[in-house]
This record gives structure tokens, C-alpha cells and sequence, in this order.
């Protein structure tokens, strides 16, 4: 299994940026996916999740700016990202659940991912 995230840069604070998370090898039906950050020091946190079904799940920064898709025929994941702030800044990291058993549920802890790509970096400047 690969997860591939794309789609980080540099932008200025109100700015927007999607990123994409392509999955291979991978057989998503049935399971989740999910965006986690992680900034210089700071624990990987919690972004943003979504079911197989369309379920999603927010952490409360983000709800309203935030939003997360899925094309499981292409099974790729997106992050839109809006009025990006500069705490929004970290390395963004793609996961995926490895087995069926969770029900339609948002994940929001890491110990649930089996799967995570290699990051892309968000940077917002102020």
C-alpha cells in the first residue's frame, strides 16, 4: 500500500490550497481515510477524516474552512483548505485504515491508521 499527498506550499494567511492523497494497492471500501498535521514540536494531531461512505469528521479548528472528500473510484482523498491561518502550518499527512470492523464512524485517533503517506508541507505566512 502507497499514499501519495500532494498539493502543499507556500501561501499567505486567507489563502486556500487543496491537497490529494492517491492510495495504491489499497481496497478502501469499508474504510476510512484521514488528514493528520504535525508542526515543528508539536504532537501529530488530528485534522479531518471521512468514511468509505461519506461520513466526515473535523477537529473544531477547522470545521468551516475545512473540508474533506473522496473519490473511491479513484481512491484519492482531497483536503480543501480556506482562509488558511498560520497556525493552520505544519506537515500534512494522508492515512488509511487497514481493515473493515469500525463501522461508519469518523476515526480521529491515529492508532486506528495503518497507512501513511510520506507528508506535504503547508506553510502560512502572516
Amino acid at each position: 500500500v502507497q499514499l501519495q499527498a500532494s498539493g502543499g506550499g507556500l501561501v499567505q494567511a486567507g489563502d486556500s490550497l487543496r491537497l490529494t492523497c492517491a492510495a495504491s494497492g489499497w481496497n478502501g471500501s469499508g474504510k476510512a481515510m484521514g488528514w493528520f498535521r504535525q508542526a515543528p514540536g508539536k504532537e501529530r494531531e488530528f485534522v479531518a477524516t471521512i468514511t468509505s461512505t461519506g461520513n466526515t469528521g473535523y477537529r473544531d479548528s477547522v470545521k468551516g474552512r475545512f473540508t474533506i472528500s473522496r473519490d473511491n473510484a479513484k481512491n484519492t482523498m482531497y483536503l480543501q483548505m480556506n482562509t488558511l491561518k498560520p497556525e493552520d502550518a505544519a506537515v500534512y499527512y494522508c492515512a488509511a485504515v487497514g481493515r473493515v470492523g469500525y463501522g461508519d464512524r469518523p476515526l480521529r485517533a491515529t492508532t486506528f491508521y495503518d497507512y501513511w503517506g510520506q507528508g506535504t508541507l503547508v506553510t502560512v505566512s502572516s
